[in-house]
Order: C-alpha cells, then sequence, then structure tokens
C-alpha cells in the first residue's frame, strides 16, 4: 500500500503527537536589497553551532566553507588537490612530508596564514575526525619549519595521508587562527575569523531569522577552475544571506516570488510545482546521493541490547520510508550495504535481513529476547526537516504497532544538534533515536566518515562500540589495493550488521531547487554546499 505524507501525519496524530499546521502560508517578505549582488537562500536546517570542528551537522560545515580554506580539497571525480597549499614533497622512506602555503593567504583580521595555524589546526581537528585520529595516532611530529612550511612525520608510512587532509566528510580539516584551534575540540570556538572566501557579517546576524555571508575581497582563489571542492573559489557576488523559513511550503512560495533565489532541500511533493514554473529549475548539486539512517543510542535500554538494535533492522521497511521520504522513484533506491550504492566497496555481505516489507514479528521477538520491559523509546523528530520529521513519524508508528513504548520530542533540528550530545538516559533529557542522512560518497570510506566508526565513548553520536571491527578498520589505511579492501570491507560489513551501528532507511537523490537567474551553482563529489562560483543575472 502506498503512503502518502498525510497519511503519516495523521499516523502521527495517532500517537499523540501534536502538530501545528498552518492553515494560510504566505512568503515573508524580503527587505531591501541590490538584487544582482545579493543571493538570498533557504538551506536544510539551522546554523546553531559556529565551529565546524565541534560538530558535523550541515549547516555548520556549509559555514565551514565559506569562511574557512582547506590545505588540500576533493575535485569533482573524489581526487585530492592543493588549495593552500603551493607546493609538497614526501620523504624517500614515505615517512615525512612536507608542505609549503602559498602566497596571499590572509585571515579576515589582516594577519598571514601562517604554519603554526596549519599546525594548531590539524591537531584539533585530529582529535575528533576518523582520519585525523589515524594520524595523530601515527605521527611523531607535527611541526612548523618556517612561516610558510611546515612537516608530518610519521612512524610508519600512510599513503592516504593528502585524502585524508582532503576530506570532505565532516569535520573537514579547516585551517584557524592558532590562538582559536589551540582550543580543545569539545570547546566552541565563536570567533568566526576565517582566511575563506566569505566574510560572516557579525553585525547582521540575526539568529532564528537569518545569518549574512559578504565577498572577502582580500582573498586570493587559485588559479584552476572550480571542481567540485577544488580549484578557484572565485566569489562573483558581493553578498550571501541565509533565511531561515522552517515552512517548507512558506519557502516554496518566497522562491517562485523573486525574494529567494535558492531552496537547498524542496519536499518531493512540491516538485512538480518547481518543475512547472518557467522562472525555477531542479538541480541535483550531490551526485552521490545520500544515505538517510536511523542512529540508536548504545548506552542506554533498550538499544544496549544488541537484540534491541537487531530488531529494528527487521523492523523497517526500506520501501515504505522511500515513499514518504521521496515518493518519485526516479530520485530514490533502497540500500544494504555499509558503503553506500555508488562506492567501489559496496557488498551484499550480512544483509539476510533485507526483507520487502519488514518482518515486524521478527522485530516483536527480538525485543522480547532483549528483555524489554517496556521502557520508554525516545525519538527526536527535526520538525524543521521534512524528511527527518516525517521519517521520525513512521519509525515511531511501527514501534508502536509491535508493543514498544514510544515518544517523539519534536523540535527543531538545532535542538536536536544539542540535545544528541547527551549520553544520559531520557529521564534526563538523552534519547533513544535519531534521523540523519550521510552522503553516498562519503560513507563508503571508514577513515573518512565518522558514521562508520564504532570506538565506543570515543564514536559518533550513538557511540558504538566492536574492538574487533574496529581493530579491521585500523587496517585499512595499509591496504595496498582495491581488491584487498574490498575483502575488508566485506569482512567490515559482516561484523557491523551484526552489532548493528545503525539501521539504513534508504537512499535518495535530492534537487536543489533555484531561480533560472542563478547559476553556475557548484556540483561536488559529497552531500556539501558551497557558495562561490555561483552568479546571479
Amino acid at each position: 500500500m502506498t503512503m502518502s505524507r498525510r497519511e503519516i501525519i495523521k499516523m502521527g496524530l495517532a500517537a499523540g503527537t501534536a502538530l501545528s499546521i498552518p492553515l494560510t502560508l504566505r512568503a515573508q517578505t524580503a527587505p531591501a536589497r541590490s538584487a544582482a549582488k545579493t543571493v538570498h537562500m533557504v538551506i536544510n536546517g539551522d546554523l546553531s553551532v559556529f565551529d565546524p570542528i565541534l560538530t558535523t551537522t550541515n549547516p555548520t560545515a556549509y559555514h565551514g566553507l565559506a569562511i574557512y580554506d582547506t590545505l588540500f580539497s576533493l575535485d569533482s571525480k573524489g581526487i585530492p588537490q592543493p588549495q593552500m597549499i603551493e607546493n609538497w614533497s614526501l620523504s624517500d622512506d614515505k615517512k615525512t612530508y612536507t608542505f609549503e602555503l602559498r602566497d596571499g593567504l590572509n585571515f579576515h583580521d589582516g594577519n598571514p596564514v601562517t604554519a603554526a595555524d596549519c599546525v594548531a589546526s590539524i591537531r584539533r581537528w585530529g582529535q575528533v575526525h576518523p582520519g585525523g585520529q589515524l594520524l595523530m595516532e601515527r605521527a611523531t611530529d607535527i611541526s612548523k619549519k618556517d612561516n610558510k612550511t611546515f612537516t608530518i612525520t610519521l612512524k610508519e608510512p600512510l599513503g592516504p595521508l593528502t585524502e585524508i587532509l582532503a576530506t570532505a566528510s565532516s569535520p573537514l580539516l579547516f585551517i584557524m587562527r592558532e590562538s582559536d584551534a589551540n582550543r580543545p575540540a569539545t570547546e566552541q570556538v565563536t570567533s568566526n575569523i576565517g582566511s575563506g572566501p566569505f566574510k560572516f557579517n557579525h553585525a547582521l546576524a540575526r539568529p532564528g531569522a537569518s545569518f549574512t555571508y559578504d565577498k572577502n575581497e582580500d582573498y586570493v582563489p587559485r588559479n584552476e577552475p572550480a571542481d567540485g571542492f577544488a580549484g578557484g573559489k572565485v566569489v562573483n557576488v558581493n553578498r550571501v544571506v541565509w533565511d531561515n523559513i522552517a515552512d517548507q511550503q512558506t519557502a516554496l512560495a518566497a522562491l517562485q516570488a523573486g525574494e529567494i533565489d535558492f531552496f537547498e532541500a524542496p519536499p518531493p511533493d512540491l516538485l512538480p510545482v518547481i518543475e512547472s514554473d518557467p522562472n525555477l529549475e531542479l538541480q541535483v548539486l550531490n551526485k552521490s546521493g545520500d544515505v538517510y539512517f536511523m542512529r540508536m543510542n548504545f548506552l542506554q535500554r533498550p538499544f544496549d541490547n544488541v537484540k534491541a538494535r537487531q530488531a529494528m533492522l527487521h523492523l523497517i521497511d526500506q520501501e515504505a520510508f522511500l515513499r514518504v521520504m521521496s515518493p518519485d522513484p526516479q530520485y530514490a533506491r533502497t540500500v544494504t550495504s555499509l558503503f553506500g550504492n555508488t562506492t567501489p566497496y559496496s557488498n551484499d555481505e550480512n544483509t539476510g535481513w533485507f526483507k520487502k516489507g519488514g518482518d515486524p514479528e521478527k522485530a516483536k521477538q527480538l525485543f522480547m529476547e532483549a528483555g524489554y520491559a517496556g521502557e520508554k523509546v525516545v525519538i527526536l523528530q527535526a520538525t524543521n526537516i521534512q524528511k527527518f520529521s516525517d521519517a521520525a513519524l513512521l519509525v515511531a508508528t511501527e514501534l508502536q504497532k509491535i508493543g514498544i513504548n514510544v515518544e517523539l520530542a519534536p523540535s527543531d533540528w538545532g535542538g536536536i544538534v544539542k540535545r544528541r550530545a547527551n549520553k544520559g538516559p531520557v529521564e534526563d533529557g538523552g534519547w533513544s533515536i535519531f534521523i540523519s542522512n550521510w552522503d553516498d560518497f562519503s560513507i563508503g570510506d571508514p577513515l573518512i566518515s565518522s558514521f562508520a566508526v564504532a570506538n565506543g565513548d570515543k564514536a559518533w553520536y550513538g557511540w558504538p562500540q566492536s574492538d574487533e571491527y574496529e581493530a579491521l578498520r585500523a587496517t585499512w589505511a595499509d591496504a595496498e589495493s582495491l581488491k584487498e579492501r574490498q575483502a575488508l570491507a566485506r569482512k567490515m560489513q559482516g561484523m557491523w550488521w551484526d552489532f548493528v551501528g545503525a539501521v539504513l532507511l534508504g537512499e535518495t537523490i535530492s534537487p536543489t531547487a533555484h531561480r533560472k537567474a542563478l547559476t553556475d551553482l557548484v556540483e561536488v563529489p559529497s552531500g556539501l554546499l558551497c557558495m562561490w562560483n555561483m552568479q546571479k543575472v
């Protein structure tokens, strides 16, 4: 049976969730502006954390891409290219890398970017990023040689080092001022001063309403043309404003009226309206697609028990979720591999749990075997991201059908970003499940994807733990051929679906919507938004 979004909302109401649906929707009036030099955008979610090392949430990563720069960047084919680096070399024993910064790099406060800033930034990022953690484990020294040159010396060779430095999986290696980067990775940097192509306009910041980015007139882009995250970051507009319009129909009305220029995540049921408007265009910027998943809290009942987590594998009917999140089949597909659908490591190891329609009776049995005793399962529901919100409603409904005590905890995405860091029980503001996504391109590399880490307290939110799996993941960097990594991927996936590090809900290709007057948007190999290169006619 095909489920509509309206039916899902009805199910959520039956589950006791109150939804406020405005009877009249109208676009907000845009302030007067220089239309040709200012771009107004509505992004997916809200910016509540400004430090792109502290969190992996997309709005914060977009913010980082605007105001900071990176040492290396991935081009459209996923190949690392120098960005802030002019020259680099590797010693004969393959243990010492020497990097030289290019000319013209300055922070927004006017001070030059130095090797010391790079060293401090690598060390801070290395506390939290999976590839950075591996680098820090193998490094004997990361130090400045002179103001423009720094070295990384390793105990043993690390072949994919430049790929790790060029990561497009949050948190990216953004170069901060040494004074900011010397803070622990758990302590937020709030200065918003980088060396990137945009400057954050503090005076015009309106939390909950809008954030403004101005062109950095002093930025010196590379000479190469823009290519993915790499190449010249040429800014062709004077200002970009992120308008916070939580209601998606209101955002579409604003796009049609020309009050905004770009709408990152139009809801699937409104795509035909956009296609029929001669002034609007749909464009897929993230070619790899987004894998949607449900992350469970390994630290608290009931999901501290592996059988309860395995129950969720059998409960989920991906096709039902995709009908809700992306009803047009050209933009949706099921996914069963830890390594996504489009990567060379995608495989079918240990995927016998996947079944059309799911298996609710098997899920109910596994909850009983886990000793489930009526504990409350709290599902975080992002009310301002439709796909996350609808998926949370459907998860709640399916759990209630098999007798699980469920409570939805609605808030905007910013509230969820804060709450999901709580490791305590639900009675103390903790949680049981949250819904999110990761781009297919990044999920396929366990060196750069926080999603694929299972080292307990040090892992990404949900804190999965499997020492056996982590021992295998640690050998990934030393695999010398594609064939070796593919064999390793099968072993890792087999373990992952035994301890259930997450449950996949399906994969979507999500087109953005923009006015046809906005051109030359950057297409990237992963799900992050770049604001350079675009032009407004």
